[in-house]
């Protein structure tokens, strides 16, 4: 016989049941900065083809890029990468089955955190 009251209950355990953890953001962060750097990525792009293709144009794409949006997009494309980068070399210790264990997996997510903030500000200010 089927449920009656099957429309009632919730089909899984969902946002209201659960907390979120440090790994569970850590990796959602590390999928949205990977498409983040997609968007930077174009936008070189099109500044080097506005560089190719002629003075007036490349006057106007380099407005746009040294603008303090442009400016914005790249000091986070910064962030962006370095996140994404010691992101994917934590799933790379997890892939070889090390440091699983919660207490180490949260050491490793705020090392991310962490280590991506500390290495933008090293980018921007040293390496400016």
């Amino acid at each position: 016989m089927a449920d009656v009251n099957r429309g009632n209950r919730p089909l899984s355990p969902h946002l209201q049941v659960y907390r979120p953890q440090l790994t569970s953001i850590t990796s959602i962060l590390t999928r949205i900065t990977g498409n983040a750097l997609i968007v930077a990525a174009l936008m070189i792009v099109w500044w080097l083809l506005a560089a190719s293709t002629g003075p007036e144009y490349f006057a106007f794409a380099n407005g746009f890029v040294t603008s303090w949006f442009g400016d914005l997009v790249m000091f986070l494309s910064v962030w962006a990468l370095w996140y994404h980068s010691l992101a994917g070399i934590r799933h790379l210790i997890w892939d070889n089955a090390k440091m699983l264990e919660i207490d180490k997996a949260e050491m490793l997510g705020w090392m991310v955190v962490i280590g991506s903030g500390v290495l933008t500000v090293f980018s921007v200010v040293v390496l400016w």
